[in-house]
């Protein structure tokens, strides 16, 4: 009689249990501790005119702390859908984004000069542009990752498509006006074509094009000569210290007064003062300069710094080109984007209007900001499959 045995069981690890165990957290955590800091910049540059007003002085941070929620909710959302399989999607997103592009140059509320925000009820808004870039970072991604076999780069068909599906959300962007967001999306399709391995006379004509385009923008009358202005005003703030080189001109004085540890939390003469325009949106970063001081300004480059390199080891480790290229696009949009508005509150680089990751208030803007997070996540774990 033959003796057998059962050989014993080994206990699988419940399937959230190794999502949490395989979790890039310190690519969480920076996001998670960038939005914390956000929350509390906002509540600062809020509150006063709040009590003024006879308002709720934390609305502001309630609502930011909700769409922080959100956009949490919407990245464990995203990286939990194999990114592989969003290929699929990814046209019906691309013409979603359109649908939406669209809708607000019918619909759309006109804010500081764009006609960017679908208004919602409770007073609250979205901005077709800012979900635009996802869709353009899948569309280009899956188009570019096609390659056939023995092909080492993509054919020139493939980019003209690729740059084509950016080229129409661009165009409608552009009409709004909203040249920061442009600016952003160029950034991103700069660095995708380059990653795909495209020949190299197609980063220059992306280089040419958008010299061209800018040009025609111009001519036209797409951008206003208040717009223009604005964009320019940063070559000499003091000159237009009173008109459209006034923001720029306030936040650097915020800045340059908080010191190294800066005057605190709901103390800052130039933001309780209201002395800096949209400073929880746009000007943010002079809030941290002033009241966290330079160590708080730079903690919050730092953070910004551990995002970017935690996005660009992720798509080294990609496990396939399409991860690559996602991976690739998220970190060139948020690199660009932390530099243009940083670099605005500086002096360094013209007024656009586009929001600090993570960190200005508005809730497209978070929501979009969580979702890159998601995307990552999405192609860190497959990458451990």
């Amino acid at each position: 009689m033959t003796i057998g045995y059962a050989a014993p069981q080994v206990a699988r690890r419940p399937r959230s249990s190794s999502y949490l165990r395989r979790m890039d957290w310190v690519l969480v955590g920076a996001a998670l501790a960038l939005s914390v800091i956000g929350s509390l910049l906002v509540w600062s540059a809020t509150q006063g005119k709040l009590v003024e007003s006879g308002l709720d002085p934390q609305s502001f941070l309630k609502k930011n702390l909700i769409n922080l929620v959100v956009g949490i909710a919407f990245a464990v959302l995203i990286s939990r859908f194999d990114y592989r399989l969003l290929r699929a999607y990814t046209p019906i997103l691309w013409g979603a984004s359109i649908l939406g592009l669209l809708f607000v140059l019918v619909h759309g509320a006109r804010i500081n000069g764009a006609k960017a925000w679908i208004a919602l009820p409770a007073g609250l808004s979205l901005q077709p542009a800012e979900f635009a870039k996802i869709a353009i970072i899948l569309g280009m991604a899956m188009i570019l990752s096609e390659k056939r076999d023995a092909e080492n780069e993509p054919r020139d068909i493939d980019v003209a498509f690729a740059l084509g599906v950016a080229g129409i959300p661009i165009a409608l962007i552009l009409v709004q006006p909203d040249l920061g967001t442009v600016m952003v999306i160029a950034t991103i399709v700069f660095g995708i074509i380059a990653v795909s391995g495209a020949k190299a006379r197609w980063l220059i004509g992306i280089l040419v094009g958008g010299v061209l385009v800018a040009f025609v923008a111009i001519q036209v009358g797409i951008l206003k000569q208040y717009q223009l202005d604005r964009l320019t005003a940063f070559t000499d703030p003091t000159q237009n210290g009173r008109t459209t080189g006034y923001n720029t001109q306030q936040a650097r004085i915020a800045i340059g007064s908080g010191g190294m540890f800066g005057t605190g939390l709901f103390h800052g003469p130039q933001t309780q003062g209201h002395f800096v325009p949209e400073n929880q949106t746009d000007f943010v970063y002079s809030v941290a300069g002033e009241e966290l001081g330079f160590v708080g300004a730079a903690l919050i480059i730092l953070l910004l710094g551990v995002i970017l390199w935690r996005a660009i080891r992720i798509a080294l480790r990609a496990s396939d080109l399409f991860g690559r290229l996602v991976a690739t696009g998220v970190a060139t949009w948020i690199a660009f984007q932390a530099f243009e508005n940083i670099g605005m509150n500086l002096g360094i680089m013209p007024v656009t209007g586009v929001p600090l990751p993570w960190v200005s208030y508005g809730g497209t803007s978070m929501f979009a900001s969580w979702l890159a997070i998601g995307l990552l996540v999405n192609v860190h774990l497959r990458a451990q499959e």
